[in-house]
């Protein structure tokens, strides 16, 4: 195996299953690497906002003067996106001896890793021999047994927690909540910045003896439309710029990092002007990203009902468009009619696509969900626009007939899975109309 993609492709064939949750086979292959970090580690967890925390974690310290490696899943065009070292995504070059490393392991152990563990073990050893100091981990899925927590977190932080993977993770928050706050350590900070966590997140923190920060009461924060300020134990931060991330829920995110980063400040001490440098530089494609042109175009990978309510909100907060087109792919695990409602007031014409995944659901499946979503709404609700629907092969052609379709003046939201924004991502974005003088009205700059 010569390169990345042929290494890709055996770590596809050597499980049957995409998932298979459990610590035992990883952790054997993991002692056998020997691997381990020297440094701090944040370990991210939660159902949504996990990248977005990330990313904030990762500009500041950055911003502050320290080496940081970050990890995370899903990648939008390319798997090397997965690992990036001081804020650039690794070269594939990088990555190869750490594959043949835990193939060698495996062997020597003989256990049978699935994609997402294999490759996770491969990124972290490859972490684990540079120079850093700082390491940054996104949980995949849940928390307690996902192959990151094979590592043991210095500071934990763990983000909303919402009804997703249910299959996987349990029927309500209380189960899911269990799950993510398996990645705590005892006598260690944990960060829950889910404003009204399940109790069983609260318990598992007191059992363990964890060091438990908790929204409200151990921090808080509050603005106004200019500015922001957050407040901690002991310590305030005022006259904050938000972070150049959009979206009104990244001020939940933002309070969470510097909730982390006051946690960690013996070890990792961070400066005022690094955390306002920090906000203002931070990038991560595909969260509510608006592309500068004309007709307006969104993307976000929201593909669960909690975040596409959290779409829904600051699409409504961006201003006046004449007509809304939505572009929508997405994983048929989903509960797709809750992924749909909260845009049914705000989408004119859905171009529902297909995705070259055997989870995708097909068009004519989001079709229905559409049609069952509609037909849910309370009998007193406010009238619905037309919702128009247009069925489309990939996300590509789906956009681009979108654009066809769309006045100058009207607004496209690419939406429901990575796949869905990274599909159009990777074949590189239309050329749009004339570009915009400003930010997407509603949304904060980079200055702001």
């Amino acid at each position: 195996m010569m390169t990345l993609s042929d290494w890709l492709a055996h770590c596809e064939r050597l499980h049957p299953s995409t998932i298979e949750l459990g610590l035992e086979r990883v952790q054997r292959v993991r002692e056998q690497l020997g691997l381990r970090f020297e440094v701090p580690v944040f370990t991210v967890a939660g159902t949504n906002g996990k990248g977005s925390t990330c990313a904030m974690l990762e500009s500041i310290l950055m911003q502050a003067g320290y080496r940081t490696a970050v990890y995370g899943s899903p990648h939008l065009v390319r798997f090397e996106e997965r690992m990036r070292l001081n804020g650039e995504v690794v070269a594939a070059e990088l990555l190869l001896p750490h594959f043949e490393a835990v193939e060698a392991a495996r062997l020597a152990t003989g256990q049978s890793l699935t994609y997402f563990e294999f490759t996770t073990l491969a990124i972290l050893r490859a972490m684990s021999v540079q120079s850093l100091d700082a390491v940054i981990l996104e949980v995949g899925l849940g928390g307690r047994l996902d192959a990151v927590n094979i590592i043991d977190t210095d500071c934990a932080v763990i983000t909303s927690i919402d009804l997703d993977h249910m299959d996987w993770l349990g029927p309500d928050r209380e189960a899911i909540g269990r799950e993510k706050a398996g990645i705590m350590r005892p006598g260690r900070p944990v960060v829950v910045s889910d404003p009204v966590p399940p109790q069983s997140v609260v318990d598992h923190a007191e059992a363990l003896g964890a060091d438990l920060w908790r929204f409200g009461r151990d921090f808080n924060y509050a603005g106004d439309r200019q500015q922001w300020g957050w407040s901690g134990r002991g310590r305030r931060w005022n006259a904050l710029g938000y972070p150049a991330l959009r979206g009104a829920n990244q001020l939940i995110n933002a309070a969470g990092v510097l909730a982390a980063l006051e946690a960690m400040r013996s070890c990792l001490p961070v400066p005022a002007q690094a955390i306002r440098n920090g906000l203002a530089l931070v990038e991560l494609p595909g969260r509510f990203q608006v592309v500068p042109g004309q007709p307006t175009l969104v993307l976000d990978v929201a593909h669960n009902p909690h975040a596409a309510a959290v779409l829904a909100q600051n699409l409504d907060q961006m201003g006046y468009f004449p007509r809304t087109h939505a572009v929508l792919g997405a994983m048929a695990d989903k509960d797709l009619a809750g992924l749909v409602a909260p845009l049914l007031p705000l989408v004119d014409t859905w171009h529902l696509c297909a995705l070259d995944i055997g989870r995708a659901a097909s068009p004519e499946q989001l079709r229905a969900a559409i049609e069952t979503a509609v037909a849910a709404r309370p009998v007193d609700a406010a009238p619905l626009p037309p919702q128009r629907i247009v069925l489309h092969a990939d996300p590509v052609a789906a956009l681009g007939q979108s654009l066809k379709s769309a006045d100058p003046t009207d607004r496209i939201v690419v939406f429901g899975s990575f796949h869905t924004v990274g599909g159009v991502l990777q074949k590189g974005l239309p050329r749009l109309g004339a570009a915009h003088v400003g930010p997407a009205a509603g949304a904060p700059t980079k200055a702001a």
